[in-house]
C-alpha cells in the first residue's frame, strides 16, 4: 500500500481538499502533495491525518500487512 496514495483517497471521499488539508496540520500545500506521494509514513504525522481525516489508516495498514501472511 502507497500510504499517500490512501491518505489523497480518503480525502477525497472526505470531499477535503488540498488547501483544506494543509491549513489543518498546519503546513504548506506543496507538502501535501509531498505526503500523496509518499510511500511510508511518521506515525505522529499519520496519527493526526487520521484525526483529521476521521479514518484509521494504522488499520489500513495492519490489514494489508496481516492479509499478505495468509
Amino acid at each position: 500500500m502507497n500510504i499517500g496514495e490512501r491518505i489523497k483517497e480518503v480525502m477525497t471521499q472526505k470531499q477535503r481538499g488540498v488547501t483544506w488539508l494543509a491549513k489543518n496540520l498546519p503546513c504548506e500545500r506543496s507538502n501535501v502533495y509531498y505526503i500523496f506521494r509518499r510511500s511510508s509514513i511518521d506515525t505522529e504525522l499519520l496519527q493526526k491525518l487520521s484525526k483529521l481525516l476521521d479514518h484509521d489508516f494504522f488499520k489500513d495498514l495492519s490489514e494489508e500487512t496481516f492479509s499478505k501472511n495468509k
